[in-house]
């Protein structure tokens, strides 16, 4: 269901939304000077497609930002989920849009980079037929497990996979996702054989892998986590290059598994049709740019177990190219078939 985030309520359901620790560092919205460009957008309506179902990493990066933006604005900003097709139903819906920056894309853009090479008649190139934006935050995955699972620790959960060879039910958000690939990659690496299992979102997946009906699973920090802090979920490995700030006591994959160089997760970002006009990109980015930026948004990121990457739109254009050519060089090795 859309949620819609208008410039007159936004101050008020930010301030609702913030947990307690938040609200005592945040920085007044007024203390941030809306951009000169921002009047291009003043009493429009902005849509963020978000191309998974409710409660994964994209849309709760969207509906924090949501509100800000719309103040910085003066727009109307809506949160708009368009699921199906491992988020490719919403992406492609935006490289569709009108190239006016009123319709923009957030999304894990490991997937979105992922998505030529598992789907061979996608309708929409990640590189050509977007403008990028800003890249929004960074989440790695975590390697979880059930609480059922009989393994402690990394080496138990291979120990176990090579015993009961493509027994283990491995969940994924959706087939060709980045989280597959994740698992594609492990099992790849490692010389374990597993069955995926598909959902259609990853609070779905990880709702299974709590119940038991899934074993284990990658999937992004943001919405992970929290379930391991409470006890249902098993935490093996994280898959960020070294041990994460707002959990140093997981080890991560490389080091558990003997990986090096071993680093996936959730890249979020933001991208426009292609052909937005640069100086509406500029001012999408600035203002982003600036939410990010306030201590409290960054006290929530670290809270979340995500992390801001700053840089320029450019910048974020040559990541979505790099991220492109890995993908389909582990797709290639693996021989994986996603049909």
């Amino acid at each position: 269901m859309p949620m819609t985030f208008t410039a007159s309520r936004a101050r008020r359901a930010f301030l609702t939304g913030l947990s307690a620790a938040a609200l005592a560092v945040a920085a007044p919205m007024g203390a941030l000077a809306a951009e000169p460009g921002a009047a291009y957008f003043s009493g429009k309506t902005v849509k963020v497609i978000v191309p998974n179902a409710a409660g994964g990493t994209s849309d709760i990066l969207a509906r924090i930002l949501a509100p800000r933006m719309a103040e910085l604005l003066g727009a109307t900003v809506v949160v708009e989920n368009k699921a199906g097709a491992t988020g490719n139903l919403g992406s492609d819906f935006v490289a569709r849009s009108a190239p006016d920056g009123l319709t923009l894309l957030l999304n894990d853009i490991g997937s979105l980079a992922i998505a030529p090479s598992v789907f061979p008649t996608l309708s929409f190139d990640p590189v050509k037929d977007f403008s990028p934006v800003i890249m929004v935050a960074y989440s790695p995955h975590i390697l979880a497990a059930s609480a059922k699972l009989p393994v402690t620790d990394v080496k138990e959960l291979i120990a176990l996979a090579k015993a009961k060879p493509d027994t283990l039910n491995f969940a994924i958000s959706g087939v060709g996702g980045a989280n597959h690939l994740a698992g594609i990659d492990f099992a790849m690496r490692t010389g374990i054989v597993w069955a995926y299992v598909p959902y259609k979102g990853g609070s779905q997946a990880i709702n299974d892998v709590m119940a038991g009906q899934a074993d284990v699973l990658f999937n992004g920090m943001v919405a992970t986590y929290p379930m391991v802090k409470a006890g249902k979920l098993k935490a093996l490995a994280i898959s960020s290059a070294k041990r994460f700030p707002a959990a140093p006591e997981i080890p991560t994959v490389a080091e558990a598994a003997n990986l090096p160089g071993f680093e996936t997760g959730s890249f979020q970002g933001i991208v426009a049709p292609a052909k937005t006009p640069a100086p509406v990109v500029a001012t999408l980015h600035d203002v982003v740019q600036k939410i990010l930026a306030t201590p409290d948004m960054q006290k929530r990121l670290q809270d979340m177990g995500a992390e801001y990457r700053p840089g320029s739109s450019a910048e974020f254009g040559t990541f979505i190219r790099n991220e492109k050519a890995r993908w389909a060089k582990v797709v290639k090795e693996s021989g994986a078939r996603f049909e």
